[in-house]
């Protein structure tokens, strides 16, 4: 069975150097490796100095490179969606200038994670190494599949009816051709893999999130809030690298400065990742170009039997509604414990100092800095209320009533 592992962090902090070196290593241990550039600025074939064309690309035995291309994937995978959606943004432009490759803004991230899937349906890889855009885009990313669920299950189905309703007239009423049922049957095919994809994604014994961070004020911030940000949405981070470390350099009273203000940062990561694995990367005198370089940095990486190993997340779901021997129900990433007056919902948020928690319908909104999570709640607590929330060492507590109605 394959192994997802996907890498993020701030643009400009080395990731892919870091994400090839763990590409080469994999290859060389004996693991199938697949190495995949999610970002739209894809720069794999720099960094191996080979050209890739936008192909399955052989860097060298066991290695494949692929820098994906979401509108080939629309075009190939869902050719029904592809075509409506052309043809209805034509027919309300009144012109044929919207060619094949069309694509509505944010739809590149949703077919990104459509191609990520069918490669590990595949079977075809041991391990397959994503190389994401920089952070707040890899958010986007992986909250996408969340988010598009909801909405399907709350507007897909009077959608689909109207659509089918309107359609006979809205060519000669609007001159806007409405998408076809194919369509439409496409985009619940899309909503059932992105479901089973998501499940995936937030299993650590089949995928986890690694971290590249430089020993920097603004870079380390952005860090610890993307931690945050991947607990929020139940993402598993299973190792920290800190790049470009500087060594030691008594004879220079200017790099010694720097080194000593690394240090602090440094010591401040360890201290945010207490129970996650951190690895410190060298900073090298020339760029990470070419096999050779990717060697010397590979060499930096702990051994395969730990680079690799897949670090247990503690236990945090079980199918929704779930009741187990001591009363907990669960619920997905998020953990419900029985209380005397009802259940204590907790979801992690390392780093977060406060929290906003609302219910909206048969929904709980969670909203911690910049970033709101919706989740469906388990039919137990549709109709209890929330008596108290806190956020606490890390941990966002929101104890429910059932002897109360929800408002």
């Amino acid at each position: 069975m394959s192994r997802i592992i996907i890498f993020t962090g701030k643009g400009g902090v080395g990731k892919t150097s870091v994400v090839a070196a763990h590409a080469l290593r994999a290859a060389r241990g004996g693991m199938n490796t697949l190495l995949v550039s999610a970002d739209m600025a894809h720069n794999l074939g720099d960094v191996f100095e080979i050209r890739t064309h936008g192909e399955r690309t052989i860097a060298e035995d066991r290695l494949t490179l692929l820098e994906l291309d979401p509108g080939k994937i629309m075009r190939e995978d869902y050719p029904d969606l592809n075509r409506s959606i052309v043809e209805m943004i034509s027919s309300s432009a009144r012109s044929d200038a919207v060619g094949s490759d069309f694509m509505f803004p944010g739809f590149e991230d949703l077919f990104m994670l459509l191609g990520i899937r069918d490669l590990y349906k595949s079977g075809a890889y041991d391990l397959i190494l994503v190389d994401c855009a920089p952070s707040g885009e890899t958010l986007s990313l992986l909250k996408l599949p969340e988010l598009l669920e909801w909405y399907m299950e709350k507007f897909f189905p009077v959608g689909k009816f109207m659509t089918r309703v309107l359609a006979p007239v809205s060519g000669a009423l609007y001159k806007v051709k409405l998408p076809s049922s194919e369509a439409m049957d496409q985009v619940s095919v899309m909503h059932r893999n992105l479901v089973e994809l998501q499940a995936l994604l937030k299993d650590p014994e089949n995928a986890s999130v690694r971290l590249v961070t430089l020993p920097e004020k603004m870079v380390n911030e952005e860090t610890k809030r993307t931690y945050m940000y991947l607990n929020l949405y139940g993402y598993h981070v299973d190792r920290v690298f800190i790049n470009r470390t500087l060594p030691p350099q008594p004879d220079n009273p200017f790099m010694e400065n720097w080194r000593e203000i690394q240090r602090q940062y440094i010591e401040e990561m360890e201290r945010v990742f207490t129970y996650i694995p951190i690895t410190k990367i060298p900073w090298y005198p020339e760029e990470i170009k070419g096999i050779a370089s990717l060697e010397r940095l590979a060499a930096e990486l702990p051994e395969n039997e730990e680079l690799f190993a897949v670090r247990p997340q503690r236990a945090q779901g079980a199918p929704e509604t779930d009741v187990d021997a001591d009363g907990t129900l669960y619920g997905g990433p998020e953990v419900y414990e029985a209380t005397k007056e009802g259940y204590l919902l907790k979801v992690s948020v390392p780093g977060a100092e406060s929290a906003e928690v609302k219910r909206c319908g048969q929904d709980l909104e969670i909203r911690v800095g910049n970033q709101l999570r919706i989740i469906p709640l388990p039919s137990t607590l549709c109709r209890a209320q929330i008596v108290k929330t806190e956020v606490k060492e890390g941990v966002l507590q929101a104890a429910f009533s059932l002897g109360q109605e929800a408002p």
